[in-house]
């Protein structure tokens, strides 16, 4: 219900910026641009984008032999938390556009050298051509100033984020880029930060896996593709959240899973506790339930206005009333939830302080006379004896003004009561039933008549004196106010961290919760992390909660020596579903989540890749070959050997000759690499890949056919993964055939066992938790494997000599 002075007073969507009456001074007093920016931007076309953007980013580039190193500050209006990034990026800027995406910005900062005409840096170009409806605004480079901005750092960041001060000294373009944020957001809030308030971190890209934009959207993470007011995502499968903060919180693990394996640990423990106490769940989520959104409560109280005004006056009021009501409902809330005391003792500091000042029954209350009325009285007596003096008169006036309807009605004989509303401020209404006016006609007196069906509504002109004497001590009662409740604050800006430190444990606890709670809703497991992935009759998140019930489950196995699999089948066989379910699977055992699975192992991946569809772009004037080649190019020239890589269909947007030749190059390309890689085709060709490298391994959707009693074919598709290559000959219409398979030679067969003995081996000694004789008959098997394969192998060579 509270929004920040920036979203009243000045609009951020394709309107110029700094545009003020004449003579109200500051940088645009003039009813020009200032220097200071130049609006490029074009304005959000849907609704959804602008009503839930909050985000103001600015982005730098170094110079020179800098080029690539990228500076970013970020800042979100209905929380004050300053985000700083720097880093290196490659010719794609991918780790700059991927973060944009993530923080959905409503505004862009770039320096004004970056976007002269005809002289645009390709970061620029970028950034525009992939955000075409977010507004854009150049600042003049001097502005981009990192010794002001680690001044700002210094003079605004709370205590106890001091030790980002000191990391980020020597980071020069995240600095430039918070000191031209700042001081852009300075001007167009007509506001500043107060002093040691604001909450400051450095996030670096190393801290958690990249998934670009493109595989977000592949996978549906938080978007549908169908429709985006869809719940049919993974965000909408995981989110049970209560509060604003917890679904932020969510939706930004979700983009960006987290890579330290000790972390995602933690919050496995914490649901797997969450889901053992059952008290315990209930009583945290119905504590959380009655927390709002504190960080834009946050947000408004660590701003102070440049120039006192009856409308920041009447805003700082309302909020600080609403803030005291939150604080201690969320105080309660937690000390019923834990039945002990908090460990934090300044919450009691605040809460002492708030009630000295503020009166204990002031509450929000419907109906403007009454708000109005909670904010006059607000604060308590005998603390400003201007205020009291002040009060007294507005009293005496209201009190005057109901003498005077009253002796209005004796007079006339008519059945007068006061009213009020915002607009008029005092009134008088009257309804008559079955009376008449003296003459058949209003007195006089009555001005300003309005009637409605028997009802009047009218005022006089001494009301209206009236009602300018109470405007007057109303504005002397809300600016004493303010400077009692400006004093108040000053001392909660004194231990503003254990705010930020309760909108932060409240967040990740509703995060938790959430978590915990989708478990319930179906079986989920405890994902492990070893150098392997390895899942047991896993599940489709998003296709088990449209479906109500579960999905055939598959097996996935992916290890260190067979970390290329091809998967091959018909249409609607289920190949594209299995790659999504085991990348959605592998996010969500990296954000700390259980996962759809009887168990499930995994290693983390650093990035995740997809190469999912065969459409063209008309924006970019793409055709769907040049998408997927610009696709596979940014594969290539990203993935890590820590990867997972997941490739649907490449090469359909060409022939047949000049797919299977680009799909060769790209697999060979992808198997000189440790990253683990899901690749789905229709080229069975691609298939003896198994036989010349022994880290291949093929996989196909089994299909059954069966004739009915008048002869007719039918096609039953299982979605069921099996070992080995498809045999279907019908991919659709025509009828396309393919080459024969070839058996690979007994030479190249013993090889291939020797090989995944080793790997076993390899896997069994680094992962395994089983006691010795446990171990001894694991190891037993696979001897009895390995030797059952050579003799088939050396079958099949003496069958082919004879």
């Amino acid at each position: 219900h509270f929004i920040p002075p920036s979203t009243t007073g000045s609009s951020f969507r394709g309107t110029p910026r700094f545009r003020k009456t004449p003579g109200s001074g500051g940088p645009g007093a003039h009813s020009a641009r200032t220097p200071l920016t130049e609006h490029t931007g074009t304005t959000c076309s849907s609704a959804a984008s602008t009503s839930c953007a909050s985000v103001i980013v600015a982005v730098v580039e170094g110079r020179g032999l800098a080029r690539g190193e990228i500076g970013m500050a970020s800042l979100n209006l209905k929380c004050p938390e300053l985000v700083l990034s720097q880093f290196a990026d490659t010719g794609t800027y991918a780790k700059v556009i991927t973060k944009l995406h993530i923080l959905v910005p409503l505004e862009i900062l770039m320096p004004d050298t970056a976007s002269e005409k005809g002289k645009g840096t390709k970061l620029f170009s970028l950034i525009t051509e992939n955000f075409q409806t977010v507004a854009f605004t150049a600042i003049q480079r001097k502005y981009f100033n990192e010794r002001k901005g680690l001044e700002y750092l210094q003079q605004l960041c709370a205590p106890e984020f001091g030790t980002v001060v000191m990391e980020v000294q020597a980071k020069y373009y995240c600095l430039a880029a918070a000191a031209s944020l700042l001081k852009y957001l300075e001007f167009i809030q007509n506001s500043i930060y107060a002093p040691k308030s604001l909450k400051v971190i450095f996030k670096g890209s190393e801290q958690t896996a990249m998934i670009d934009s493109a595989s977000a959207t592949n996978l549906e993470l938080v978007v549908n593709n169908r429709d985006r007011r869809s719940e049919h995502t993974l965000f909408g499968v995981l989110n049970y959240t209560k509060t604003m903060g917890g679904g932020r919180r969510l939706r930004s693990n979700i983009l960006e899973p987290l890579l330290d394996v000790d972390t995602i640990s933690l919050r496995l423990d914490a649901i797997q506790e969450l889901l053992q106490e059952e008290e315990l769940f209930y009583g945290l989520r119905n504590a959380i339930g009655n927390f709002l959104d504190i960080d834009q409560l946050l947000s408004v109280l660590v701003q102070i206005p440049k120039q006192e005004t009856v409308c920041g006056v009447d805003t700082l009021l309302l909020v600080i009333l609403f803030f005291c009501m939150v604080l201690k409902k969320c105080t309660t809330a937690l000390l019923k939830a834990y039945s002990t005391s908090l460990e934090d003792n300044r919450f009691d500091t605040i809460l002492e302080q708030i009630k000295t000042v503020i009166n204990d029954d002031t509450t929000y209350m419907k109906g403007s006379l009454s708000m109005r009325t909670q904010k006059c009285y607000a604060v308590r007596p005998n603390i400003n004896q201007f205020l009291d003096i002040a009060r007294r008169a507005y009293t005496e006036i209201v009190d005057d003004i109901a003498g005077l309807v009253d002796q209005l009605g004796e007079r006339h004989g008519l059945p007068m009561r006061t009213s009020f509303s915002t607009a008029r401020g005092f009134f008088i209404q009257m309804k008559l039933e079955g009376a008449a006016f003296p003459d058949g006609k209003l007195p006089a007196e009555f001005l300003k008549v309005t009637k409605q069906k028997n009802s009047y509504s009218f005022t006089t002109a001494d009301l209206m004196k009236m009602n300018y004497r109470c405007d007057e001590a109303l504005r002397e009662i809300f600016h004493m106010s303010y400077v009692v409740i400006c004093q108040l604050l000053s001392i909660v800006h004194e231990h503003i961290h254990c705010l930020y430190k309760l909108s932060e444990a409240v967040s990740m606890l509703d995060m938790l919760v959430s978590l915990a709670n989708a478990c319930t809703m179906s079986d989920y497991v405890r994902p492990e992390f070893t150098d392997t992935l390895a899942i047991k009759q896993g599940r489709h998140p998003i296709l088990e909660r449209i479906a109500g019930r579960q999905p055939v489950s598959n097996n996935s196995y992916i290890s260190d020596g067979a970390n290329f699999v091809i998967v091959t089948g018909p249409n609607m066989s289920g190949k594209s579903t299995y790659l999504k379910q085991v990348a959605l699977c592998q996010i969500m055992a990296q954000i700390g989540s259980f996962v759809p699975a009887e168990y499930a192992s995994f290693r983390i991946a650093d990035q995740i890749f997809t190469r999912i569809g065969v459409d063209d772009d008309f924006e970019t004037n793409s055709s769907t070959f040049m998408v997927e080649m610009k696709e596979v190019s940014y594969i290539i020239h990203n993935v890590s050997s820590r990867s997972l890589i997941i490739i649907d269909e490449l090469g359909r947007g060409t022939s047949a000759e000049e797919g299977i030749g680009i799909c060769h190059s790209v697999c060979e390309f992808l198997l000189s690499l440790k990253a683990f890689t899901l690749f789905a085709t229709h080229f069975l060709e691609l298939c003896q890949l198994e036989a010349l490298y022994p880290n291949v391994e093929n996989q196909h959707m089994e299909v059954q056919h069966s004739r009915g009693e008048a002869g007719a074919e039918t096609v039953v598709f299982t979605h069921v993964l099996c070992r080995g290559r498809s045999e279907e000959r019908q991919y659709g219409s025509p009828v396309v055939e393919q080459m024969a398979q070839q058996q690979s030679d007994p030479e190249t067969q013993q090889q291939r066992a020797v090989h995944h003995l080793a790997t076993r081996l390899l896997q069994t000694a680094r992962n395994s938790k089983l006691d010795q004789d446990s171990l001894r008959i694991y190891l037993k098997g696979l001897k009895k494997n390995y030797e059952a394969s050579i003799q088939a192998t050396m079958q099949a060579g003496d069958v082919e000599e004879e």
